[in-house]
């Protein structure tokens, strides 16, 4: 079959689906990877067809005006930020996806291309698999990924209804881009309250990228499919710079600390943060700039910094990982079995900090505004508590154990293959 795998986002909202296209490719199908074009090293170095649509996330978070807002980590505030630019890039995106989708037999499709995927779904008549890497399924069990976990104090209907929110807050502050969108197609407008509702939605099992050991399955998700995480094995071969090599080697295994596509109104103020912190617990570490653009004076010789490097290769080498709580790097950490503390700055991030923590596998989470020298030491010295890591080892083995792309590539091969 020819599939076209929709993902926008950030790096760690789009690998997971790259790994799923890996998974589709290996097992016989014809992939095409419609995503942002800052992301063309990533497809095309696991041989998958690029289709780029216009646009990069990277600028769009590095923008001050986004800066300020990721600092202040309120989650609405960005949707409503985002939606200023929503409805050129719903033009774009509904034309340069319709034009790539000419000849696949399915769409495959997370939060990131859902409104985008309903559009050529009904333009082209084509089927269509939802595919998250975060619980997007309204349930009476948690709250929805923005809300704390103790809406569930406020009885079941109002847990379910948090998730709606959730929904609603995406959809709502997407709506200009996609009725811009729909008519560039010639399509009617969407419902008020979105596509959520509709029958080509309801057709096949939603497929959840995450494990059940980390989201046991929900008794009211009746058409839900969890096939564990979508990991990138080729990463496994990736060839370390020789000088972090060196400093792997030199001493004991460091901690790991990284925000991902976060960025920062003041990098120089959170690295000085982190080599406080560091300072008075004596532990060494890796810092990551990666797009947050961490900016570093003179180092300690406790302390190395990369721009870059795959999660797959370097977690299972530290004593522990730090991050932003972004679903992709949360999988990783868990996988590599090591402990992790999560300093969230928005969206689903403190969702994911909650559940390691309650896991018993991870500290508990620091919001990044509150975030301070003394709170982060006190945090790191708990990741080296026995019983911790021993918890985190022995769910790691666990979570290795599973493969994740191979259950979702068969459930998508079985969907499809039942249809009528």
């Amino acid at each position: 079959m020819k599939i076209a795998l929709i993902a926008f986002g950030s790096q760690g909202d789009v690998q997971p689906y790259v790994a799923l296209g890996v998974g589709l490719k290996r097992a016989g199908h014809e992939v095409k990877m419609i995503t942002h074009e800052n992301f063309a090293h990533l497809v095309q170095s696991h041989q998958l067809e690029f289709c780029p649509v216009t646009g990069n996330i990277q600028g769009f978070l590095e923008q001050p005006e986004v800066k300020a807002l990721l600092a202040k980590g309120n989650f609405l505030e960005i949707m409503r930020y985002s939606q200023t630019a929503s409805k050129q890039a719903g033009e774009n995106w509904a034309v340069e996806s319709l034009a790539y989708c000419q000849g696949v037999d399915a769409l495959v499709t997370g939060v990131g291309g859902l409104f985008t995927g309903a559009m050529i779904t009904e333009k082209l008549g084509l089927p269509i698999i939802q595919a998250h890497v975060f619980p997007f399924i309204p349930t009476a069990e948690f709250a929805g990924a923005v809300f704390p976990p103790q809406i569930k104090n406020f009885g079941s209907s109002i847990t379910k209804f948090s998730h709606e929110v959730v929904r609603q807050i995406i959809w709502q502050t997407s709506r200009d881009g996609d009725t811009a969108g729909r008519k560039k197609l010639g399509l009617p407008p969407a419902p008020f309250f979105g596509v959520y509702g509709a029958e080509y939605l309801k057709r096949f099992p939603i497929l959840c990228g995450f494990s059940p050991l980390v989201i046991p399955q929900p008794k009211d998700w009746q058409n839900a499919n969890l096939t564990g995480y979508w990991f990138l094995e080729a990463e496994d071969n990736y060839t370390p710079p020789p000088d972090l090599e060196q400093f792997l080697a030199s001493g004991t295994p460091p901690i790991f600390i990284g925000f991902g596509s976060m960025t920062s109104r003041d990098p120089e103020q959170t690295a000085n943060l982190m080599l406080e912190a560091l300072q008075q617990t004596k532990q060494r570490a890796i810092l990551q700039t990666g797009w947050g653009g961490l900016k570093l004076g003179e180092l300690p010789e406790n302390v190395f910094v990369i721009q870059s490097v795959p999660h797959s290769w370097l977690f299972p080498r530290v004593a522990a990982v730090v991050h932003h709580g972004g679903a992709g790097t949360t999988a990783a950490g868990l996988r590599a079995g090591v402990p992790t503390l999560i300093i969230p700055f928005f969206g689903d991030q403190p969702f994911w900090g909650q559940r390691v923590f309650e896991l018993g596998v991870g500290a508990k989470p620091i919001p990044r505004k509150q975030l301070t020298s003394s709170n982060l030491a006190t945090a790191l010295r708990q990741l080296e508590q026995p019983e911790m890591r021993q918890k985190a080892a022995a769910l790691g083995a666990k979570i290795r154990a599973e493969n994740g792309v191979q259950q979702a590539v068969e459930a998508i091969e079985k969907a499809l293959n039942s249809r009528a």
